[in-house]
């Protein structure tokens, strides 16, 4: 192990940030969206590499979670890191930082290490929730739905290996991107956590006045051929409870993003597009607005964090329902990963399709889940899950 934190994250056409080395950080274990503007102000002008785990919604909306937390990340982590490279395809600039002989071998070290992906984990993962109380959870969501108190929510359930020893953590990142070759993966090391993330979905990017979010909404597993491929696709793209989930959560973002927006300008820029990536097919939307002046991070966190994708809608009424109905604290998982760039820009991705590990603890989870609607059905959301689940497990695994 490095005894300095480590963030690399990789879009997955060529180019991929790494940021590595000690520097001024920031660990909220409770309430501090205050405490992590203030160091945000702090360091203007400097990249933060940040975390934001999904229980942030409590110091947002006054909520609570109260479920097992195996894992037990905190609430947020906020790092200006020593040296940040921006890689295009094996070219490399300083963004932060100087370069040094030492420097370089990591690097070079770091990258090389994509060629091991031979090695397997074999991990036992056990379910937290069994399948009879997953099903009878679902049924009662869908009465939730029927009486009215929301019309979908983002449904999760956890499995988890113990007593784990990962002897090079990257190695396992280099595999999972292999498998999953996502645009937003992430590997994130920091004091005693490791994350393995082969996300496909964006939370929110600034770029100047503009912010984009791409909720995802609607899978399909892929095809063992080109054919099956196409017919899995048109039969996502047609397929009403799919569609009916995904423009749901559409009108969540706009609302959401209505809050920080200038009069008139959030837009849907596309809606319900299918995206193929290595492992399943996706429904995704683009939504998008210009931001009024002079709000803070923060402020924008308050407006739509957490992302509509996972929560559901109305989402402060699905949050409480998630927090009742599931057996695991969710932690980073449904949070974010991502950075904020010196000059106020930034991207942050959604945690999915993702692996947290506690090195302490010796804790790995993966946590997975599905969109709840009235249109669902227990068994159907289950499988979902596995497909999900399975891709990223039986082969990193294999």
């Amino acid at each position: 192990m490095n005894d300095f934190p480590i963030a690399y994250l990789n879009s997955n056409d060529g180019t991929s940030i790494l940021a590595f080395g000690n520097g001024p950080n920031l660990r909220i274990e409770n309430e501090g969206l205050s405490e992590m503007q203030s160091f945000i102000d702090a360091h203007q002008g400097e990249y933060i590499l940040l975390t934001l785990a999904y229980d942030l919604k409590n110091d947002i909306e006054k909520l609570s979670s109260e479920n097992f937390d195996g894992v037990e990340f905190p609430k947020s982590i906020l790092w200006v890191p020593e040296n940040i490279v921006r890689i295009d395809n094996n070219q490399w600039e300083y963004l932060a930082g100087k370069q040094s002989a030492d420097n370089t071998i990591f690097i070079s070290e770091f990258i090389n290490r994509q060629k091991n992906t031979s090695s397997s984990l074999n991990f036992k993962f056990n379910p937290r929730t069994q399948v009879e109380d997953y099903l009878k959870n679902v049924n009662q969501l869908k009465e939730e739905i029927q009486q009215g108190n929301i019309y979908e929510v983002n449904y999760c359930q956890e499995y988890y290996a113990e007593n784990v020893v990962l002897e090079k953590p990257i190695d396992v990142y280099w595999k999972l991107n292999e498998i999953t070759k996502a645009p937003y993966s992430t590997f994130f090391s920091f004091d005693e956590f490791s994350i393995f993330s082969g996300s496909p979905e964006s939370y929110i990017n600034k770029k100047g006045s503009k912010v984009i979010s791409s909720p995802i909404k609607g899978t399909r597993k892929r095809g063992s051929s080109q054919e099956k491929d196409e017919h899995l696709k048109k039969e996502l793209f047609t397929d009403e409870k799919e569609r009916s989930e995904n423009v749901m959560i559409v009108d969540l973002v706009r609302n959401d993003l209505s809050k920080i927006a200038t009069k008139g300008s959030v837009q849907v820029e596309e809606l319900m597009q299918i995206y193929t990536f290595e492992t399943v097919h996706q429904m995704i939307s683009k939504i998008s607005c210009q931001v009024k002046n002079n709000l803070s991070f923060t402020d924008i966190l308050r407006a739509t964090f957490p992302m509509g994708s996972m929560t559901g809608a109305p989402k402060i009424s699905a949050m409480k329902l998630i927090e009742k109905h599931e057996e695991f604290k969710r932690g980073i998982y449904s949070g974010s990963i991502g950075y904020i760039s010196p000059n106020g820009d930034f991207d942050l991705n959604v945690i999915i399709r993702t692996l947290v590990y506690n090195r302490t603890k010796r804790y790995l989870s993966c946590a997975v889940g599905g969109a709840i609607t009235i249109q669902s059905t227990a068994e159907s959301e289950y499988e979902e899950c596995q497909v999900k689940v399975k891709g990223i497990l039986d082969k990193l695994n294999a």
